[in-house]
């Protein structure tokens, strides 16, 4: 059954699509908002304010807001990402009603207690801190502050220690009514729900919100390059290496995402069954499309001991070019059947359905089809993949970053080399 999309008139965008065999159903509340449209002084302040908004909402307290909806059976909980922030409730049939308030006040009529702020500062403070223990986890912030740097782009989403550690309740709730406009908002509810109580329940807790200015639109961002390095004292090297690719709007997405699949989406991908199965190079390999509205990466993760890392790199370097020069159709067919499994999975579940629904109005205006999207991958052919190929290759430029011992630590520079010469 095809996605209905309804527009309240504060300019929230209401979507419903039944599953009428479940006992549950998921709501997924996405805004257009995120890490990405922040200054350099109010970075990691989206993340922040996901986390006050749980502190108290309504007439509800931090524990009162997590006891309504996992006493009726569900589960809440949010994200912030680079482009989007959304917050979603799981619950079991019947539970509409609760679900839309508890989210309606998060949004809308959080507390942000000033004693509240301060110590969220603290927990959000010891987040930086264990990203940054985290190696294959700092490894990744190392590389998209070269692939964007000077840019939101390139920044935390988290932010920093100092830039959050700025943040008062007045400004803060600021960035809230901005960052939470309903004309930037999307509401999806998916699974086991009438469609005339999704209207009703939409209009009574989102409806009346008046329209709102938004949060200004983000700079275009601009791929730069460069290579970092950290060493430290582990026993594997990590590594991530980045080339500018077509963002999610470009009709070369599809390309792309195939591309990074036969690259190193699986176990049969290139990258695993040289790199891993033949060499012995590495444990752990796969590649990656990260995509944003205007921009995108094409992305290779690894594993590796250091003694293996400028072999790696010269290898995954070797891997693309040869990619973009001749792929083959057994490889196309088996990334088609991939991408599109992996579609079909995720149509059983609720919360994926509801959260691709906002995601793909927010962007585009409209919810697509798993028969649209299953005919654009489908078309993709060997002279697409080519195509993308030469759209990576082309600016000459890379990100690379390495974060382990100091022997692999120009495995990073070693990539681009290997690539451009």
């Amino acid at each position: 059954m095809t996605v209905r999309l309804h527009t309240l008139s504060n300019g929230a965008r209401v979507l419903f699509d039944p599953m009428p065999a479940l006992e549950t159903f998921a709501v997924s509340v996405v805004v257009r908002g995120g890490a990405r449209f922040e200054d350099e002084a109010r970075s990691g302040w989206s993340h922040l304010l996901e986390h006050m908004v749980f502190k108290g909402a309504g007439d509800r307290s931090a524990q009162g807001i997590v006891e309504a909806i996992e006493g009726e059976g569900g589960q809440i909980n949010a994200a912030t990402g680079y482009e989007r922030t959304s917050f979603q409730v799981r619950a079991l049939k019947g539970r509409l009603p609760t679900a839309m308030e508890v989210l309606s006040d998060l949004l809308f009529r959080p507390a942000m207690a000033a004693d509240e702020l301060e110590r969220e500062k603290d927990v959000v403070g010891q987040e930086i801190a264990e990203a940054f223990d985290t190696p294959d986890d700092h490894v990744f912030e190392l590389a998209q502050s070269k692939a964007f740097e000077g840019q939101s782009l390139g920044r935390p989403i988290l932010g920093s220690v100092e830039s959050v550690g700025s943040a008062d309740r007045d400004a803060l709730d600021a960035w809230r009514r901005a960052l939470y406009a309903p004309g930037r908002m999307a509401i999806a509810v998916a699974g086991a729900v009438d469609e005339a109580e999704v209207l009703e329940q939409a209009e009574r807790w989102f409806g009346a919100q008046p329209a709102a200015d938004g949060a200004g639109e983000p700079d275009p961002a601009r791929f730069v390059g460069g290579s970092a390095g950290l060493a430290r004292r582990i026993e594997q090297a990590n590594l991530v290496w980045q080339l500018p690719a077509p963002g999610s709007k470009d009709d070369a997405y599809f390309a792309l995402r195939l591309f990074a699949e036969i690259l190193g989406g699986g176990m049969a991908s290139r990258l695993f069954q040289e790199a891993r199965e033949k060499r012995g190079l590495a444990y752990s390999i796969d590649a990656y499309a990260d995509t944003f509205e205007d921009a995108g990466v094409l992305g290779v993760f690894a594993g590796a001991s250091a003694g293996e890392a400028q072999a790696l790199a010269r290898l995954v370097a070797e891997q693309i070019a040869e990619l973009a020069d001749r792929p083959r159709e057994d490889e196309l067919a088996r990334a088609k059947a991939q991408l599109k499994g992996s579609m079909f999975m995720a149509q059983e579940s609720p919360l994926a359905r509801a959260e691709r629904a906002a995601a793909q109005t927010l962007m585009f205006g409209r919810p697509f089809t798993t028969a649209e999207i299953g005919t654009e991958i489908d078309e993709v052919e060997v002279d697409d993949l080519r195509a993308v190929g030469a759209r990576l290759l082309e600016p000459e430029a890379a990100a690379g970053a390495v974060l382990g011992p100091k022997a692999a630590l120009k495995a990073g520079e070693t990539f681009g080399r290997a690539l451009f010469g």
